[in-house]
């Protein structure tokens, strides 16, 4: 599976923005998706995840209710939805793909079998 994030880019604090995943390959409802970031000297931290079918969804607790991740199957596409930014959200994401067949959690990076590039997202004061 590979992962093409895309939709980064310099938004001022209380915009939004969307990312986009799109994984290539015709297994991709096999795979739970989940999207981590990583800002500037930190390590990478969990943002949301959603299951196979999109009927679950998971956040960290400085995201929710202010992002929301989605799935089209149909589209093989997977979004993230962030409104509300602040200038702390600022950080490199990356989306991911988790086989059914890996167990652990939807939290941690280390049971995520596949990984994109990583689009960057900027919120300005």
């Amino acid at each position: 599976v590979q992962l093409q994030a895309s939709g980064g880019g310099l938004v001022q604090a209380g915009g939004s923005l969307r990312l986009s995943c799109a994984p290539s390959g015709r297994t991709f409802s096999s795979y739970a998706m989940g999207w981590f970031r990583q800002a500037p000297g930190q390590e990478r931290e969990f943002v949301a995840a959603v299951s196979r079918r999109g009927l679950s969804t998971y956040y960290a607790d400085s995201v929710k209710g202010r992002f929301t991740i989605s799935r089209d199957n149909a589209k093989n596409m997977v979004y993230l939805e962030m409104n509300s930014l602040k200038p702390e959200d600022t950080a490199v994401y990356y989306c991911a793909a988790k086989s059914i067949y890996t167990g652990g959690s939807y939290y941690s990076e280390s049971d995520y079998d596949y990984w994109g590039q990583g689009t960057q997202v900027t919120v300005s004061s």
